[in-house]
């Protein structure tokens, strides 16, 4: 009994210190009638002892009139006070990491802002980016190293929020973030000031664009910063920055080479990058790496690999990609999250393309068609919660989809379709999307409907089914079983390669040597031979 005694002690005290939480799924009435503007987090961080201490600010419209108001925050924080509009507010913050706020009286509509004190031992990352939180690490020189990740669970690990993606603040976030004197805190946006009183220093951090709640974090560390200037492919000059620790300092020049050999890549296929107001950088970090905005994540320890004789850093130019797909294009909800890893893995591939090739990309893609896993849709109904939606598939299926979306509407059609997605207002900052966005938008450049093609590929795990039947000596019947829609497929006859239209009725190949289908694989497909 003593031992079991202990084991559950242990195992309250670590639950304590760590969450198991989803960001995302239906929107909950009370947070459905707000409009987030804009965040102010202030925090005083403190690496001895693991913990962080201050408020977050939060500026909303209230749609309509209300009695309540309704936050997330992980209940492992501790909420000191709240304030509505200025005035001390009751509030119960409970075990479900719900912060709520009883009204003394009803709340008109309009602006409101709400003061949140709190403080507290946030929860430690288990397995980052993946599975986030905080990382209290060390480097090499035993200074104190801190990074935060929480794409899965929602920034309310950390502040008091509305924790879902289809309400961004729209008019962007500040960040003042105290920490030990001679540590460096890197944070979105630009650089506002820094202060230092006694033994520590405070960084203001601003963004003015709209951004992702688990964008909205900092790093610390011991860093050096190497910059320059970039000019975009509009002409405009933006600073370019890498936050490295002072070990790795050889390595920055390095890692800016590699930023602006990739800007000219994603530049060239999804238009200008996205945040010229203010910058392009990444900070040095514990984990992987991850996408937040302005400022990724970079954790690849300089393995970079060959690509036609040229250094490549897979890692800092997916997370760089986010910049446009996650960041700029921003899924309503987590249902579509391949909208932003397919795509931005579909961009990872036109590195390929542009560095080795169109043969590389197209073994590039071959292999991405066989690690496909097909044991789930892509898309699995709607107001699904983070930890729903994030499958695999959404990154490898994903990317293949728009490779076969490029095959189905041509290069002429396609690129400038997927280009509109990436720069077009209505699809992008403060305008989210959903799948049937993206389809409709493809659909219209193409001149007729590709919604059946969406729906097999993305709502089914059905593979393209492609019967063949020989119907004479040298004579094949070629239909599509399962798809109700005209597909140009190529085929190999003994007169060599054609891409020919297939329907449901299908069509007749003559060829003395075996048909040949889809040989380059642009289809996720399965063939019947008869």
């Amino acid at each position: 009994m003593r031992h079991l005694l202990l084991l559950i002690l242990t195992i309250t005290a670590f639950a304590a210190q760590s969450q198991n939480l989803r960001s995302g799924g239906k929107l909950k009435p009370e947070q459905a009638i707000m409009d987030i503007r804009h965040y102010t987090i202030a925090l005083d961080v403190d690496p001895d002892q693991k913990t962080i201490n201050g408020y977050t600010e939060i500026d909303l419209n209230l749609l309509q009139p209300t009695g309540s108001l309704l936050f997330d925050l992980w209940h492992g924080m501790t909420i000191k006070q709240v304030w509505v509009n200025g005035k001390k507010n009751p509030f119960v913050h409970s075990g479900d990491d719900l912060v709520k706020i009883g009204m003394p009286q009803q709340l008109p509509a309009g602006k409101v802002k709400v003061k949140i004190a709190y403080g507290g031992k946030p929860g430690i990352a288990e397995r980052a980016p993946w599975v986030g939180g905080f990382q209290w690490e060390k480097d090499a020189k035993g200074n104190p190293w801190i990074a935060i990740t929480c794409q899965g669970e929602g920034a309310k690990i950390y502040f008091p929020c509305k924790d879902h993606p289809s309400d961004e603040p729209n008019e962007g976030a500040d960040m003042i973030i105290t920490v030990p004197k001679g540590l460096v805190v890197a944070g979105p946006g630009l650089l506002q000031k820094t202060s230092t009183k006694k033994n520590k220093s405070t960084w203001h951090w601003k963004t003015n664009y709209t951004i992702s709640n688990y964008c909205i974090l900092f790093n610390v560390g011991n860093y050096k910063v190497v910059k320059r200037m970039y000019t975009t492919i509009d002409g405009n000059k933006v600073p370019m920055e890498y936050y490295v620790l002072e070990e790795n300092l050889a390595m920055g020049e390095k890692i800016l080479d590699l930023f602006e050999q990739s800007s000219r890549i994603l530049e060239k296929y999804f238009g200008e990058y996205p945040w010229v107001k203010e910058r392009i950088a990444a900070s040095e970090t514990p984990h992987l790496g991850m996408e937040h905005q302005t400022n990724i994540a970079y954790g690849n320890k300089y393995k970079f690999q060959q690509l036609a004789g040229k250094d490549f850093d897979w890692l800092l130019h997916h997370e760089y990609g986010h910049e446009w797909w996650a960041n700029k294009v921003t899924n309503r909800d987590w249902a579509h999250m391949w909208i932003q890893e397919g795509i931005c893995v579909f961009g990872d591939a036109m590195a390929t393309r542009e560095l080795a090739g169109e043969a590389a990309y197209l073994k590039r893609m071959q292999q991405t068609a066989r690690n496909i896993q097909n044991k789930l849709p892509v898309v699995r109904g709607e107001e699904v919660d983070s930890d729903s939606a994030y499958y695999g598939d959404i990154y490898g299926k994903g990317a293949f989809f728009m490779h076969t979306l490029r095959y189905v509407m041509g290069d002429a059609v396609f690129f400038p379709a997927l280009k509109k997605l990436a720069t077009d207002p209505k699809y992008t900052y403060d305008n989210t999307v959903v799948t049937a966005d993206v389809e409709q938008l493809f659909s219209g450049a193409y001149g007729k409907s590709l919604q059946p093609l969406f729906h097999l590929f993305l709502y089914t795990t059905e593979k393209l089914e492609i019967h063949i039947r020989q119907t004479d000596e040298d004579k094949y019947l070629v239909r599509i079983l399962n798809l109700d829609m005209p597909l140009p497929v190529n085929i190999v006859t003994d007169a060599g390669m054609q891409r020919l239209v297939v329907d449901k009725k299908g069509i007749t190949v003559t060829s003395k040597t075996a048909l040949q289908v889809d040989p380059d694989v642009f289809y996720f497909k399965k063939l019947v031979m008869e």
